[in-house]
């Protein structure tokens, strides 16, 4: 499987996921240029974290005019596979393929930190090496991370299973008081109702190798592997 993954001015997140789909994974990987707008040989598009460029506006407002938008919703809506990442899952609200929007976090500050997760659901392509209501440890870091949505919206995920992360304790309790940003919901990850657009502000890249100390990311990147490997 071959991953594209998109370079914005002002991306930071780039190589990071690089190291992980390259280095630890060993698949074929591309750094796609904004500018660009031929991504057929991509499998799996992922949008990386970072400031494009430079969180001018609101995150993701100018990136959503990059050439290579048009190309990336055009792979999404084929059914191919879209990961976006911090500023990733902002750009991908902004695009309109995720519904909603990160907003400033609750308390105005920066935040960067080790949050504990609850796996909400397995039966995604991003998620099945996973265990149902597992509690995992990924980084987050983002000053505009608080998930937003009309009522009707929040129903609409919750009804149908698309929230995929929650903020939570390292028990599994789902409560304010682990929740980072505010973000409704203890919202940190969401898919599309296909399954094949996720987005999530914590970094599963900054988590994938154990020669850091963390790796209950690489799972995600796993996950989809196989999937995507079966269907060849």
């Amino acid at each position: 499987m071959k991953f594209g993954i998109i370079v914005f001015p002002g991306s930071n997140c780039d190589r990071d996921v690089a190291a992980v789909t390259r280095g630890i994974l060993g698949q074929p990987t591309r750094m796609v240029w904004h500018q660009e707008t031929e991504i057929k040989d991509i499998d799996i598009i992922v949008i990386p974290g970072g400031f494009s460029y430079g969180d001018y506006l609101r995150c993701g407002a100018i990136a959503r005019f990059s050439p290579v938008i048009k190309s990336t919703i055009e792979h999404a809506k084929s059914g191919k596979y879209v990961l976006g990442i911090c500023n990733g899952f902002q750009i991908l609200t902004e695009i309109g393929l995720l519904p909603g929007a990160l907003i400033r976090n609750q308390n105005l500050h920066f935040i960067c930190d080790r949050v504990s997760l609850k796996i909400e659901t397995t039966d995604l392509a991003w998620t099945g090496d996973y265990s149902k209501s597992q509690i995992i440890t990924l980084p987050i870091a983002h000053g505009e991370g608080r998930y937003y949505a009309d009522l009707d919206t929040i129903k609409e995920l919750e009804d149908n299973q698309r929230v995929v992360f929650r903020y939570a304790s390292e028990e599994g309790e789902i409560a304010n008081i682990h929740n980072p940003n505010g973000s409704l919901n203890n919202i940190a990850g969401i898919t599309n109702q296909r399954g094949n657009i996720l987005g999530m502000m914590p970094h599963p890249e900054r988590a994938s190798d154990t020669l850091l100390g963390e790796s209950d990311g690489l799972k995600l990147f796993e996950s989809i592997l196989s999937v995507t490997s079966s269907n060849c």
